[in-house]
């Protein structure tokens, strides 16, 4: 999928990752009940803020999974898909490629 959208400087345009329908007991929650997802996937990204009039570029990238707050960023919505901007200092970790495959998720 393509976005028309580019951050500038320091911020991420990210997708929320789905969260599960399901609890462990096998009890099906309601898209009410559900918390938004603080995982995703960064769509595009900002070439990097200046600091001392040099360019420090982002440690993300197009592609990679994060993870970020319950209350970080701005909700926008193009075409109508929901995405999520935020700077980079607003991201927690990226997801590396182990983790994905521990948890199960690919």
């Amino acid at each position: 999928m393509t976005v028309n959208i580019t951050p500038l400087h320091d911020r991420v345009l990210v997708r929320r990752l789905e969260g599960k329908e399901t609890a462990k007991g096998g009890i099906i929650i309601p898209d009410t009940a559900k918390e938004k997802p603080q995982e995703g996937e960064v769509m595009a990204a900002g070439a990097g803020k200046f600091e001392k009039g040099n360019r420090v570029p982002l440690d993300v990238k197009v592609g990679d999974r994060i993870l970020f707050g319950n209350y970080t960023g701005n909700d926008i919505t193009i075409d109508d898909q929901e995405y999520l901007i935020l700077r980079e200092e607003e991201i927690l970790a990226k997801v590396s490629g182990m983790a994905k495959a521990a948890s199960g998720k690919k």
